[in-house]
């Protein structure tokens, strides 16, 4: 089963949009782990045992890893969640933009060390930064198309001289001539409706990850209305990891992760 295939049965078997995203600080970790970057792996294990059933996809963001020396953290996280989620498709939020060999090298680490379903790239050096990650069978890969910070319109909404936004044309690009095993996506932030239609318009089959609700303040059910028509995945991560800052952290996350999942359930009916 390629990775779209199996993020739809995911879907349907929860009846979920909702994507955990994965992002540990320590610093923000409930007493006593508060600081102790030794515990990422229990934290986040603890969030993904409450959330599993509620949860379509986690995304695990490599950089709160890396940044603390916990890669072996990520490898224990993703063998956890192929043993207590068997069927919840991984996303690794790398954002990756190479090419050749070092692009080669950076799927293998997505695929091959960490065991990731799916990756997020940058596009922005074109198809010879994706091609690599193409050649690992059923993968799935979410390209930056609009992301959700306001600095990305410096570039991102930029005219081209044919008249279309060069994320209109990446959403063209992946749609299209870049698509050739159907296992692209997009990502489009939150906090842009108005450019999520745009880019459904453009990019009709193709599935969506929508991060920026909760924390970064983008509206959840807008986002979903806005995707209608193809499949669409809503990533929150700080509102549900920190839900609670005490002891009863991980009933919290399920809790926040339940309501946002209802939520974003209403908004496609």
């Amino acid at each position: 089963m390629n990775f779209i295939a199996q993020l739809a049965a995911s879907q349907q078997r929860r009846d979920s949009l909702l994507c955990v995203g994965l992002d540990p600080d320590p610093q923000r970790f409930p007493e006593p782990w508060r600081g102790d970057s030794q515990r990422i792996y229990d934290f986040c294990a603890r969030i993904v045992d409450a959330t599993k059933d509620l949860a379509c996809c986690f995304k695990p963001q490599i950089a709160y890893f890396a940044a603390h020396g916990a890669e072996d953290q990520l490898e224990r996280l993703m063998a956890h969640l192929r043993r207590v989620a068997p069927d919840v498709p991984v996303i690794l939020d790398a954002k990756r933009g190479d090419i050749g060999a070092t692009a080669e090298q950076y799927a293998r680490e997505a695929f091959e060390r960490y065991q990731a379903d799916a990756v997020t790239l940058s596009p922005y050096m074109g198809f010879d930064s994706i091609e690599p990650y193409l050649r690992y069978d059923g993968k799935g890969l979410f390209l930056l198309c609009r992301t959700s910070n306001p600095g990305g319109a410096d570039l991102q909404a930029l005219p081209l001289a044919s008249g279309v936004l060069l994320y209109e044309q990446v959403a063209t690009l992946a749609a299209g001539a870049w698509n050739r095993s159907a296992r692209l996506g997009l990502v489009v932030g939150a906090t842009w409706p108005e450019d999520i239609a745009r880019v459904r318009r453009v990019a009709p089959t193709l599935p969506l990850l929508i991060p920026g609700v909760g924390a970064q303040g983008g509206d959840a059910q807008a986002a979903v209305r806005s995707a209608a028509g193809g499949p669409v995945v809503v990533n929150s991560s700080r509102a549900i990891l920190y839900a609670s800052a005490a002891a009863d952290f991980a009933p919290a996350a399920r809790e926040a992760a339940r309501v946002t999942r209802d939520l974003l359930a209403q908004s496609r009916r």
